[in-house]
């Protein structure tokens, strides 16, 4: 929630008014953080009401009621009215508010009363279904709230990142997200990345050094603060907490700015149909307007009739149907263990063509089992085990599944024979970490990680007691074991050391040289049980996956032959390097495994997919896929993920499994089949009606149609479309991406929709010949006869118009031959009976008279239902048409 806001709103602000920002426009909240981080450690503390063993539990409940939770000002959802308004800031929404506001001014209360039902119909609908959605989607997201650690009665706490509060004591490590504006108090190799608030895209060393920071006048500019949402790459830290929530830096600058959500291909897509349709509707209330006028010579109810075709022609359920079809796709996607934490997220995550991976706990276990503790001839060496233990236990950084496979494999007690004196973290720059033991009289470095980094840092080797100097003979023998091992889906990491003096108390990377060469241990971390079976059903769903990993080629390889990835090319970051941009968009497009990728690497991979007009979905859950998450279609992460990469994912899976994921991308299809059928129904039939009125209206003595009768026929019809959001979905709809094409739509809507005109002009005719409605022309008939027969002409095209296209709904919304190959949900069949039998019922009604219509006689059902079978035996044939020759594949 926070990191996804950051870089949009700082781009537009931060990058220019921060750098040039004069003393006096320095905020009450900035200058008291400036204050604090040039102070000695022990004064900023008492000036916070703390310590270093930070708040008691008491004190920080009485803090958090008096600051309040630690948000930001852009989180609070919108209240009702400002909902409201923004939904009536629809075009189809304005669009029916004018329309019924013209209809009262001129007293037609009636057509006032339908057109307000319509707006209350879309509007209401899609407000309480979202509101309840979106209620049962942020209880679910609770349960993927990042948490951070602090210090509560002196003892280490986890809590979450909304109940910080000032004074607390902060332990950070590397893949945390700083919760808060601190003042550091530790610091040890620590590296900050501040991209999302400065542009700068390095990351930043920090200190607890105070005194450097004397005489700043400018925030962003001290060394030993840390700001809220930017992430930790490295090292480890402590800092106190100086402000919260809207007193931060950022969320300073959150309160002026307003959150523009970024529009999708989707949102583009449906505003771009909206558009469509408003079009072909201007056009057609222009047309028919002066049309009627000039023929009946009635422009009242010239206007009144094209008022009601301007509503009959308007998709006003568009904008529920979408909203509940997403809210729906959300709710049966956290069934699913699928958390959306951004509903628009939803269609692309149908969409998804390729999917990007890390290896590491998706393809493979989370568990690893260290298997083999050796030296560097093969032989078990119990100084490899011990010495790794060490390495492990003392290491106070984010603790991996090496860490504790090691700590698990044995139980050393270590307390009484040897303390920490320093440690090296981790960082993916060297790909190893070292700590500083005092051990048997000696300050020992121990340092464990990849075996070629480990290499390069030795000058000897050790077997038993023995150390001989490490000569390149040596190095090709360890290699060559370390890839046998490799190739049977071993991971091998290097340990190797170094003693020193105890006289020395501090230690950095330079001292990583010179080591002495030990041994290695190897894990087996096997491929999970589903992941085979995930992929099969991906690929036969149309996704390619991709393994981007940090991970070396041998490993990677074995896991992917096991899991049934094609890994006849391996490209290496090292070859990514080397490559011209076309090249390396070749590249990206043609092999499937990328081993030793950096994190920026992960990210150019992902946005040259993307360029090339995939939808690209990427899944990770450590700091290094963060980059990679934010430039993908859709970023997928899980609940145990480090905190930035949580933050930076549009979904979270509650279980780390392809499977689970393939389950999201299925429903994400269905949710936008959905969508789809009632666009190209809305479409189609919009179309079809634009020639039948059109000609009826010049061709016909009289309106083909009453205004209140077409108000009431499209009223039904909406009705009719409430159940598509629960419709079933054909498999077939579902086994490749599924993207937005308003070329598609606009085909099918030109194939599809002039059959509705040929059964119109049939009913027509039908009324005007055979029912004898063209005793309307006769000189002979008198006023009475002639309004009956206009009322039995304007029934009997209501009816067929009504049941046509609530019939029609069957036959487009699947592929197959309606009711027999594919059926519809209980809730949508339900709700087309129940409108096709008002339609048939409203003749024969109480309300006859007041909507002008009259009985139809017997055998006028045995006509229509002769046209229902051949509208629906002719829509299918040019259906089958249409998909045959024009769906894309």
């Amino acid at each position: 929630m926070i990191t996804g806001l950051l870089k949009r709103l700082f781009r537009d602000s931060t990058a220019e008014s921060l750098d040039r920002k004069r003393p006096q426009e320095v905020t009450n909240h900035e200058r008291h953080l400036i204050d604090l981080c040039a102070l000695p450690i022990r004064d900023a503390l008492n000036a916070l009401g703390s310590s270093s063993q930070g708040l008691g539990s008491e004190e920080a409940d009485r803090r958090l009621d008096e600051y309040g939770p630690n948000e930001l000002a852009h989180a609070r959802r919108a209240g009702f009215w400002v909902d409201i308004f923004h939904r009536c800031k629809s075009p189809l929404v304005v669009q029916l508010l004018l329309i019924g506001t013209v209809s009262a001014l001129i007293g037609e209360i009636k057509s006032t009363v339908i057109v307000s039902t319509m707006v209350l119909l879309s509007v209401g609908l899609s407000l309480i279904l979202d509101r309840r959605s979106n209620n049962a989607v942020e209880a679910l997201g609770k349960r993927v709230q990042s948490r951070t650690l602090v210090l509560r009665d002196g003892k280490e706490a986890e809590v979450k990142i909304s109940e910080i509060v000032p004074g607390d004591v902060v332990l950070l490590h590397a893949g945390s997200i700083i919760p808060a504006d601190l003042r550091l108090l530790t610091a040890k190799d620590f590296f900050v990345s501040q991209s999302a608030l400065s542009g700068e895209s390095m990351a930043v060393e920090k200190t607890a050094n105070g005194s450097a920071v004397r005489g700043h006048n400018n925030a962003w500019e001290l060394s030993n603060a840390c700001f809220l949402g930017s992430s930790v790459t490295s090292g480890s830290a402590r800092g106190v907490v100086v402000n919260t929530g809207t007193r931060t830096m950022f969320g300073a600058i959150s309160e002026r700015l307003t959150e523009r959500r970024e529009e999708t291909s989707f949102d583009r897509g449906v505003r771009s149909f909206t558009w469509l349709m408003i079009r072909f509707m201007v056009v057609m209330v222009c047309a028919v307007f002066f049309i009627v006028g000039m023929t009946k010579g009635d422009w009242v109810e010239a206007l009144l009739f094209g008022l009601a075709i301007a509503v009959g022609l308007t998709p006003e359920m568009l904008p529920m149907i979408v909203t509940v079809n997403l809210a729906k796709g959300a709710l049966t996607m956290a069934k699913k263990k699928v958390i959306v934490k951004r509903l628009p997220a939803i269609q692309n995550f149908g969409a998804i063509d390729i999917l990007c991976t890390d290896k590491t706990g998706t393809l493979t276990q989370d568990k690893v089992v260290l298997e083999q503790h050796v030296d560097i001839t093969g032989h078990v060496s119990e100084d490899v085990l011990n010495y790794a233990y060490l390495n492990s236990y003392y290491q106070t950084g984010l603790r991996n599944l090496i860490d504790r496979a090691i700590l698990d494999h044995t139980d050393l007690d270590v307390e009484e024979n040897c303390t920490l004196v320093d440690e090296l973290p981790f960082d993916f720059q060297r790909r190893r970490m070292s700590v500083v033991v005092d051990y048997e009289g000696d300050h020992v470095l121990i340092c464990k990680g990849a075996v070629e980094e480990i290499y390069a840092c030795c000058n000897r080797y050790q077997i038993g007691d023995e150390v001989y100097p490490l000569i390149d003979m040596i190095r090709e023998d360890l290699f060559e074991e370390v890839e046998r091992l490799n190739k049977d889906g071993y991971r091998v990491l290097g340990i190797a050391y170094r003693e020193f003096l105890r006289d020395r108390t501090t230690y950095t990377v330079a001292d990583e040289r010179e080591l002495i060469l030990l041994g290695y241990i190897a894990f087996f971390d096997p491929p999970k049980d589903s992941a085979a079976e995930a992929i099969e059903l991906l690929r036969a769903a149309g996704v390619t996956v991709k393994v981007l990993t940090g991970d070396n080629g041998l490993v990677t390889s074995k896991v992917c032959r096991d899991v049934g990835i094609e890994a006849k090319r391996i490209v290496t970051g090292a070859d990514l390097l080397h490559l011209s941009k076309d090249d390396f968009s070749r590249v990206a497009g043609e092999a499937c495994v990328f081993v030793k990728v950096s994190p920026a690497q992960k990210e150019q991979i992902v946005q040259e997919l993307r360029d090339s007009g995939h939808v690209v979905g990427f899944i990770g859950d450590g700091i290094n896929d963060a980059p990679a998450l934010k430039a993908a279609d859709v970023g997928i992460s899980v609940d145990s993920a480090v905190d930035v990469a949580k933050e930076a994912a549009d979904i979270v899976l509650l279980e780390k499994s392809l499977l689970v994921l393939e389950e999201g991308i299925i429903e994400g299809r269905k949710v936008f089949a959905n969508i789809v059928k009632y666009i190209r129904m809305g479409a189609s039939s919009n179309f079809g009606n634009m020639f039948s009125v059109v000609g009826a209206s010049y061709l016909l003595p009289f309106l083909p149609m009453l205004p209140v009768q077409v108000l009431t026929n499209n009223l039904l019809y909406d009705f009719s479309q409430t159940g598509i959001p629960s419709d079933n979905v054909d498999e077939e709809l579902i086994t490749r991406p599924l993207k937005w094409d308003i070329g598609n739509i606009k085909r099918f809507m030109i194939s599809i929709g002039p059959i509705s005109s040929i059964f119109d002009y049939a009913t027509f005719a039908l009324m005007w010949f055979f029912f004898h409605c063209s005793a309307f022309t006769d000189p002979a008939t008198g006023p009475h006869q002639k309004e009956a027969l206009t009322s039995l002409f304007q029934t009997g095209w209501f009816v067929e118009s009504l049941l046509t296209q609530t019939l029609i709904v069957h036959i487009i919304r699947t592929q197959r031959i309606p009711f027999f190959g594919s059926r519809a949900s209980l809730h949508l069949t339900l709700t087309t009976l129940v409108i096709m039998s008002i339609g048939a019922w409203l003749p024969y009604s109480p309300f006859a008279g007041k909507l002008g219509m009259v009985p139809l006689p017997p055998v006028y059902w045995v006509w229509i239902a002769v046209f229902l079978l051949s509208y629906a035996l002719l829509t299918h044939t040019v259906k089958m048409w249409f998909f045959k020759n024009y769906e894309s594949r």
